[in-house]
């Protein structure tokens, strides 16, 4: 296992981290306890969840794991989890308001049976309530122990440099780190997020670094939905994730590549859509599921992979995103860049 500093922190993370998403539904207990040891044995130190995880039902899981383990292996875990969505009828058991996130994180450190949580997470923007409300009740959760550090989730570009930029503004915790959807078939974060994440020293933790195992190569054209994958399964978000994934050719590209390199290089294609997402500007550490101890090994491997340089080019080529002229295309890029000797960038080139 390999780690990396989370985020612009004195804080050290393995490069995976173990998303708990399915922890007390699709994986049993037991199961869970398995792949949790496993993980912790291989090395791996960086577990994420969220409050709305199964209503709780994750978070109450890896809390019973927490009092059934030595102190040597709880100590080190670093903890992660998130507030933002309710699951309750209380119309304002949602949002990022302080009352809500004192109450969703009261209720994380009650079911994890925790203090204190190491990654507190916002799950998603809340254009109704004020940033400096919710930047307010973050700072007073760290000076209060129940969190050491802020990160974000799902936020646009411009959504985290708000964050921080007010943050700083107001003196008080900036976010360390973002988790976005990230992989081969969704890039689109490079447009704006990347470069943002870069300037201001966000760790990136990438979900769905396998597109939800669309990249696993268990998929056809012809077999897209297959019992006992989440593709199978009866899930309004699975059916929009991998009805759009279905429906454009450059994904099918871009597995066959990927079935291709990991046939050269003697891995499994999880294991080089995973080793490619780890390698990219800005990541920190992919948050990997695992529902079975297999699955969990596969995902373990893939944290010492190296992908050859002519390798990671390849992909890169065949999954670029194609974003039109303007913004993101060439032309939309001609209007901010320079470089040290321009003199020639007449204002012909450009219009």
């Amino acid at each position: 296992m390999k780690y990396r500093m989370l985020g612009n922190t004195g804080t050290t993370v393995s490069t995976i981290a173990l998303g708990t998403m399915g922890f007390g539904t699709e994986t049993e207990e037991n199961d869970a306890f398995a792949i949790l040891d496993r993980f912790f044995d291989a090395g791996g130190n960086f577990l994420d969840t969220a409050n709305v995880y199964g209503a709780g039902a994750s978070e109450e899981l890896l809390g019973r794991w927490f009092a059934n383990r030595p102190t040597d292996v709880t100590d080190r875990v670093v903890l992660a989890t998130k507030g933002r969505f309710g699951f309750g009828p209380d119309m304002n058991d949602v949002g990022l308001s302080r009352r809500n996130l004192d109450r969703a994180l009261g209720g994380s450190l009650r079911r994890l049976g925790r203090d204190t949580v190491d990654l507190y997470q916002l799950h998603g923007f809340d254009p109704l309530t004020p940033v400096e409300e919710t930047l307010s009740f973050l700072d007073d959760a760290v000076h209060a122990g129940k969190i050491h550090y802020v990160g974000l989730s799902n936020f646009t570009g411009w959504q985290m440099q708000l964050m921080i930029s007010t943050a700083k503004a107001m003196g008080v915790q900036l976010p360390v780190t973002l988790q976005p959807q990230y992989s081969l078939v969704s890039r689109e974060i490079e447009f704006e997020i990347v470069p943002a994440a870069l300037h201001s020293n966000i760790g990136l933790l990438p979900w769905s670094p396998a597109a939800g195992g669309f990249l696993t190569g268990k998929y056809t054209r012809d077999a897209l939905k297959i019992d006992g994958t989440r593709a199978g399964a009866d899930n309004p978000m699975n059916d929009h994730i991998f009805g759009d994934l279905a429906r454009k050719d450059q994904n099918w590209a871009t597995l066959d590549v990927v079935k291709d390199v990991a046939a050269e290089i003697g891995a499994t294609p999880n294991q080089v859509a995973l080793s490619w997402v780890a390698a990219r500007p800005g990541v920190t550490a992919p948050v990997v599921g695992a529902r079975t101890l297999t699955q969990l090994e596969e995902n373990l491997a893939a944290a010492d992979l190296e992908l050859p340089e002519a390798t990671v080019a390849r992909l890169d080529e065949v999954s670029a995103p194609t974003p039109n002229d303007y913004p993101y295309g060439p032309f939309g890029v001609k209007q901010r860049d320079r470089y040290v000797d321009s003199s020639d960038q007449a204002i012909g080139e450009l219009f």
